[in-house]
């Protein structure tokens, strides 16, 4: 189902859009949403962004452009969740070119700075530094960079290793 009141930029591809949950949210320019999404009121997509089947984005997230969401990615919103209160949303902002891995847990309330990679699987509790690799359980730094030439260099010799 996708709400009325989503606005929608040029060119987003909303894959099987009657298997997805889609509310009051704005969506930029070229992004693709895969099936069996669910993205809440109050959600900001930036341009060029890719979500991948089986995530979960809520209120008061913000991805800017160029942002990557693999499968099963979940956000929160509330730290403290309890059902003698209304949920307390605490904003996440995830930086431009940032890629959260498949079943991450983004906890509410931090930033994931630019170029960021967060590793599958992780649970994000803190801020996550631009240009720096985070995994685990909870997510720490596994690697720092100085810059995005430094970065890419990593991932592309990482990818050269990799292969057979």
């Amino acid at each position: 189902m996708i709400d009325k009141d989503v606005k929608r930029g040029d060119d987003v591809v909303i894959h099987n859009p009657d298997q997805v949950n889609i509310f009051g949210c704005e969506i930029g320019d070229r992004s693709f949403i895969g099936p069996f999404v669910e993205i809440t009121r109050g959600v900001v997509i930036g341009p060029d962004c890719k979500i991948e089947s089986h995530s979960f984005i809520c209120t008061d997230v913000t991805l800017e452009n160029n942002v990557f969401i693999g499968h099963g990615v979940m956000f929160t919103n509330d730290l403290y969740p309890r059902t003698d209160r209304h949920v307390i949303y605490l904003p996440v902002n995830v930086g431009a070119y940032a890629s959260i891995g498949s079943n991450a847990t983004i906890v509410a309330g931090i930033d994931i700075g630019e170029h960021a990679i967060i590793g599958a699987g992780a649970v994000v509790t803190k801020s996550v530094p631009a240009y720096s690799i985070v995994a685990g359980n909870p997510a720490r730094v596994i690697r720092q960079f100085e810059g995005l030439s430094e970065l890419k260099s990593y991932v592309r010799e990482k990818q050269q290793t990799s292969l057979p």
